[in-house]
């Protein structure tokens, strides 16, 4: 595939909605049907994906994308986000993309990885999954920490977060799974299922983690396992 000047198009069914989520209100935009034969991204990534394990705790593997989706998500989207997240659309600098599939077995886990999680502290980072697997494979879900209420992080909150998180993670109940919905420290407020060619954004200081049931079946075939396409969106 040639991916020089190439500019995928929307799909004809193309949708968006914003959703505010939580007693904080943060929002998350929600594309349904984003790209035109969006299966050529799971073609490329069949024929051109060298997937590698993933950096800062990704519990799987990863790959480089094709070069036209930064342009995409830039052509398509930055008006949009704009609105969502009160941008100016000069405010939108770059973003950067990459294959995803979580392979991690349950019992190889560590606890940063079994438990929700944010991509920063900063509000001016944005997070993106593209799904390019069926809703079989787990989507994302959106949480609250129960014993703080916080349902983002920032500098001010990291110290009272983090001396909650020394207390739980001693508890044996977060070894060998991941998290999937509520459990005794964590409430999901939000849940997106991980329909083909649907696209999510949200801020990257909110707590979210990939919802990986434990019948999951991993697999490293991007036409099978949870295949994703995410991406940080980076703002002034």
């Amino acid at each position: 595939m040639t991916t020089d000047n190439f500019l995928p198009p929307l799909h004809a069914n193309f949708r968006y909605r914003f959703d505010h989520v939580g007693n904080e209100k943060r929002p998350v935009l929600v594309v349904d049907n984003f790209l035109h034969q969006a299966e050529a991204l799971v073609g490329f990534a069949v024929k051109y994906g060298q997937f590698r394990p993933g950096v800062d705790f990704y519990p799987g593997i990863q790959s480089k994308v094709p070069e036209f989706y930064a342009a995409a998500l830039a052509t398509h989207l930055r008006d949009i986000i704009s609105d969502c997240f009160n941008l100016s659309p000069e405010q939108i600098e770059y973003s950067q993309s990459i294959y995803s599939m979580v392979m991690t077995p349950p019992e190889h886990l560590s606890v940063p990885q079994a438990r929700p999680h944010v991509d920063s502290i900063k509000s001016t980072k944005l997070a993106a999954v593209h799904y390019l697997c069926t809703p079989d494979k787990g989507g994302t879900s959106l949480y609250r920490h129960k014993a703080t209420g916080f349902e983002r992080l920032d500098e001010t909150r990291m110290p009272l977060y983090s001396d909650f998180l020394a207390k739980e993670e001693q508890d044996p109940a977060w070894q060998k799974r991941y998290i999937c919905g509520t459990n005794d420290y964590y409430e999901e407020i939000a849940y997106y299922e991980a329909n083909f060619n649907r696209l999510i954004i949200y801020s990257g200081d909110v707590l979210h983690s990939a919802s990986i049931a434990p019948n999951f079946n991993f697999t490293a075939n991007p036409l099978t396992g949870r295949l994703t396409l995410t991406s940080f969106i980076y703002c002034k």
